[in-house]
């Protein structure tokens, strides 16, 4: 590789394929390489607040991708646009704070997030999604009230993630001091499976059981995993009785989540469920208008009107579209017309196909739901747990890529034909007879889909 540019964006790539899409467009696609001296990374960002998720939420997977793709260790440090001064704590031993926002001394200014702040301010409010609005900012203007918990459904790329830091704003303008977790699911989950494998349960406990305020994203990615629902539910009784505000978002409702406790699915619906549909005509031209405003793009109603008829069913890919006609223009000078959205169009639909599923995201999600290793799951141990999970990883490896079956038992440390045939039958027999194991395996499938 020629520049430190280039590096890191290999590095970036590593990254988007390990995090859920909200998590990498959030807090890694933003940042910035700055310099490479003396096997230090030097990064930027543009605020204290994203500065303070990525040291206390990415730091880790950021020193893994830089290893993986240099072949050694870095030091990272980043600076941000706000004071220019390196991170206080710039490798991946960072601590991890019980708050996952800004400390109460760091003042936010709703400063950006990307390209535009994620505010109940630049929300674009329509029919498809008031009731879930209305219900986020009663939240944050009244906590541990009725709606706890507050449970926010829909397809991804709709607004919750935005809704949930909204509130996360709103609640810190108005009191600097509470301590607010924002988390999702698929983190929370590996956060429990390294405290249990380092004996740290108790900093877990403290880390989650002691906030006033739960923001968690992607709740579905704890279904089908026992042991996390186990802590989960702990945590969530353990806030729920002393009044501290609980906000959950998923791609659907509790009741659809078929591998989720029903005391789990039960609690979830003691407070409000509040659902987010694609939002129509009107609000996307609206939401297409907004996105230049913030971006001082001038553009006429014409060119929005093109970008909102052609993209309808997600919020991000209207986001992209302006971005990218953003981009056209402080590269050639030139207004916003229908030819250039055409072209943006164009590139948003051919990269937003969903990247292919490989065989190493599926051992890892099958690991993590019946609680074995990446490891036991390749190698020839037989116990009943490890054999099930193997055979039920070669399922659904067959399921999503139809690699065909010789290559399934190469990346199972070179399992011949025979037996891969054998674990696809014993899976397919497993699931019709036993309706609980098939709604596992569904499951697993989904979220790796979704991801």
């Amino acid at each position: 590789m020629e520049s430190f540019s280039q590096v890191f964006q290999a590095v970036k790539q590593y990254c988007e394929t390990e995090l859920s899409p909200t998590a990498y467009s959030l807090w890694i696609q933003p940042i910035e390489p700055v310099e490479f001296k003396s096997g230090t990374a030097v990064l930027a960002l543009k605020s204290n607040f994203q500065k303070n998720i990525v040291l206390t939420k990415y730091m880790n997977i950021l020193t893994e991708a830089f290893k993986e793709v240099l072949g050694f260790d870095v030091t990272i440090d980043i600076i941000t646009e706000e004071n220019h001064t390196p991170a206080a704590e710039p490798t991946a031993s960072v601590p991890q704070q019980t708050s996952l926002m800004p400390p109460a001394e760091e003042k936010i200014d709703n400063k950006y997030l990307g390209e535009y702040e994620y505010t109940f301010d630049t929300f674009i409010v329509g029919s498809s999604n008031t009731f879930a609005y209305a219900a986020c900012k009663a939240v944050a203007q009244k906590q541990n009230g009725t709606y706890n918990p507050l449970f926010i459904y829909g397809p991804s790329g709709l607004g919750k993630t935005h809704l949930l830091i909204s509130i996360a704003h709103e609640i810190r303008k108005n009191n600097p001091k509470a301590n607010i977790a924002y988390v999702n699911g698929e983190t929370f989950t590996n956060e429990l499976i390294t405290a249990i494998e380092r004996h740290t349960t108790d900093e877990f406990h403290e880390k989650y059981r002691n906030v006033d305020i739960l923001l968690m994203d992607d709740i579905q990615f704890l279904a089908g995993k026992t042991q996390t629902q186990e802590e989960f539910f702990h945590t969530f009784n353990e806030l729920h009785q002393v009044g501290k505000q609980i906000v959950l978002t998923s791609d659907r409702p509790p009741k659809d989540i078929k591998t989720l406790e029903d005391r789990l699915k039960t609690r979830f619906e003691w407070g409000l469920l509040a659902d987010i549909s694609p939002p129509d005509f009107e609000t996307r031209v609206a939401i297409v208008r907004r996105k230049a405003e913030l971006m001082n793009l001038e553009m006429s109603d014409d060119v929005a009107e093109f970008i909102a008829s052609n993209l309808k069913h997600n919020i991000r890919q209207l986001e992209g579209a302006v971005k990218r006609l953003n981009a056209f223009k402080d590269l050639n000078g030139a207004t916003p017309s229908i030819g250039m959205a055409q072209t943006a169009i164009r590139d948003i639909l051919n990269n937003n196909q969903p990247a292919p599923v490989t065989v190493e995201r599926i051992i890892k999600e099958v690991a993590r739901t019946f609680s074995v290793t990446e490891e036991d799951i390749r190698s020839s141990k037989r116990s009943a747990q490890i054999s099930t999970s193997r055979q039920i990883a070669m399922y659904i490896v067959r399921e999503i890529t139809q690699m065909p079956l010789a290559e399934i038992g190469k990346e199972f440390n070179g399992r011949d034909h025979a037996t891969v045939v054998y674990a696809l039958q014993k899976v397919e027999n497993m699931i019709k007879k036993d309706s609980h194991q098939k709604e596992i395996v569904e499951d697993i499938i989904k979220n790796i889909r979704d991801k």
